[in-house]
């Protein structure tokens, strides 16, 4: 097997460094010894998308927020399952993540970016949910490694009961909050319930084959 090739690294504001590796054609994110994201796991984070359109389905015009591109992959689902008349806002807080998706992983990046649906704010998504109301149809966070996050302390913002409130009240009527994570946590599970949300977990499989570990997704629904 080949050795990686160290391609990148990128500082997270109030956080760590994360270093982008290179291995053939695969990539992996890598904060300290932890391996965030592998361009062969790709199945929690692409089900994240299209198992939230799902529960928007008949909506008109329907408007995501994502927050965390990461590698791609939930950004890609989102616009295969969207129809012409959606729109994806796309907010990342480090970048040399988008640097890097137009650059060495561009291939992987397969113009998803440059979707005429996409408007790319480079940002902190904390704040983005802070200033809407009732705005979007779905709230969609791969943001750190879920609710038990490994890279930034700030991203706690997003999974308090303040966040969860804030996020509620960006969502529109019926909308759906929908946060992936490495794994259960049945105390954020509880908040989401206590900040008045209808809340589904669903276990799903790291990879697109359906095999690998599994991963969990929390669909909130805005009653």
């Amino acid at each position: 097997m080949k050795p990686r090739e160290l391609v990148g690294t990128a500082a997270v504001p109030g956080g760590q460094e994360l270093r982008l590796f290179r291995r053939d054609k695969d990539f992996m994110i890598v904060l300290d010894r932890n391996e965030l994201m592998n361009s062969r796991m790709s199945g929690s984070e692409e089900a994240l998308a299209t198992m939230t359109c799902d529960r928007l389905y008949g909506r008109r015009a329907p408007h995501l927020l994502i927050g965390g591109y990461g590698m791609g992959f939930t950004l890609r689902a989102a616009l295969r399952t969207l129809g012409a008349d959606g729109r994806v806002t796309l907010v990342e807080l480090v970048p040399e993540i988008i640097d890097w998706a137009r650059g060495p992983m561009q291939e992987l990046m397969a113009g998803c970016l440059d979707d005429p649906r996409v408007t790319l704010v480079a940002g902190d998504a904390v704040d983005l949910i802070a200033q809407a109301r009732g705005t979007y149809d779905a709230i969609l966070l791969d943001v750190d490694n879920g609710p038990d996050g490994l890279t930034r302390n700030g991203n706690d913002r997003l999974y308090s009961a303040r966040g969860l409130a804030a996020a509620r009240a960006a969502l529109k009527r019926g909308g759906v909050l929908a946060v992936w994570s490495a794994a259960q946590d049945n105390a954020f599970k509880k908040r989401l319930i206590d900040a008045g949300f209808g809340v589904e977990e669903v276990a799903v499989a790291a990879r697109s084959n359906g095999k690998g570990p599994r991963h969990v997704i929390w669909f909130a629904a805005n009653p």
